[in-house]
């Protein structure tokens, strides 16, 4: 009996600890996320409105599904007298966690197309007022060509600030993918076809660039850069590129 209290005792701050670290874990989720969800382009604010919406859907669930699942383990641990029954049918409780289900997947479903009709999301062809880029992969390298300012570069994607963007992707020789996480943009590069994305850098800064579709011993060396630079900063470039 004299090990009772102290048992007790141990087993209330392991308890205190965990649940101190789980606290502490998710501020740490929530916090990062909210930290990466800082605009950089239209296209990522729009895919982290999304995942930020369907954050808070699923938190809600984890927790609740933690806590039964902790309550269970708790109840039926080992030295209880009380032990775990099988479940017997129950078509109340299965026909509720069925539409349950389905209400999360239905809204899933309608706030993933409500981003994907966007206009930054689908490409409305060429406009006069988006800055057009060629976007060329091979192996192991990328080429970005403006056509209308007659300017090639490699490795180096500079775009302005604040002004629509419009990239014509493509390979030519293999599938690439042409990747920038930190502004939202990821398109498969193709041979002999073109596919396009629509964008508005809204942040200057430096931007990972990388190949995110496995294409030979060299694809972890196929990397570049995106420059976003001010308007005038933008324009003093291409007047160098042009000299």
């Amino acid at each position: 009996m004299t090990g009772c209290p102290k048992a007790l005792h141990m087993t209330k701050t392991r308890n205190g600890l965990v649940a101190a670290l789980s606290v502490g874990g998710l501020a740490t989720f929530v916090s990062t996320v909210a930290a990466q969800s800082e605009g950089t382009s239209t296209t990522n604010d729009l895919i982290w409105g999304l995942m930020n919406e369907l954050l808070w859907v699923a938190i809600p669930i984890t927790l609740l599904v933690e806590a039964i699942l902790l309550y269970t383990v708790w109840r039926y641990r080992a030295g209880k007298s009380e032990a775990a029954k099988p479940t017997q049918e129950n078509r109340r409780l299965e026909i509720t966690w069925t539409v349950t289900t389905a209400i999360v997947l239905l809204f899933v479903g309608v706030a993933s197309y409500g981003v994907l009709g966007q206009q930054p999301v689908t490409d409305t062809g060429p406009s006069e007022d988006a800055l057009e880029v060629d976007v060329v992969a091979e192996r192991y390298a990328w080429t970005f060509n403006y056509p209308e300012q007659n300017v090639t570069t490699g490795e180096t994607l500079v775009l302005p600030v604040d002004q629509k963007v419009r990239l014509n992707v493509t390979s030519k020789d293999w599938i690439h993918s042409f990747h920038v996480s930190g502004l939202g943009l990821k398109q498969d590069a193709f041979p002999g076809e073109s596919n396009h994305l629509t964008t508005t850098p809204t942040k200057t800064g430096s931007y990972q660039l990388y190949c995110a579709e496995f294409c030979g011993v060299g694809h972890s060396a196929m990397l570049g850069t995106v420059e976003v630079m001010e308007q005038d900063d933008f324009q003093d470039w291409l007047n160098q590129q042009s000299e």
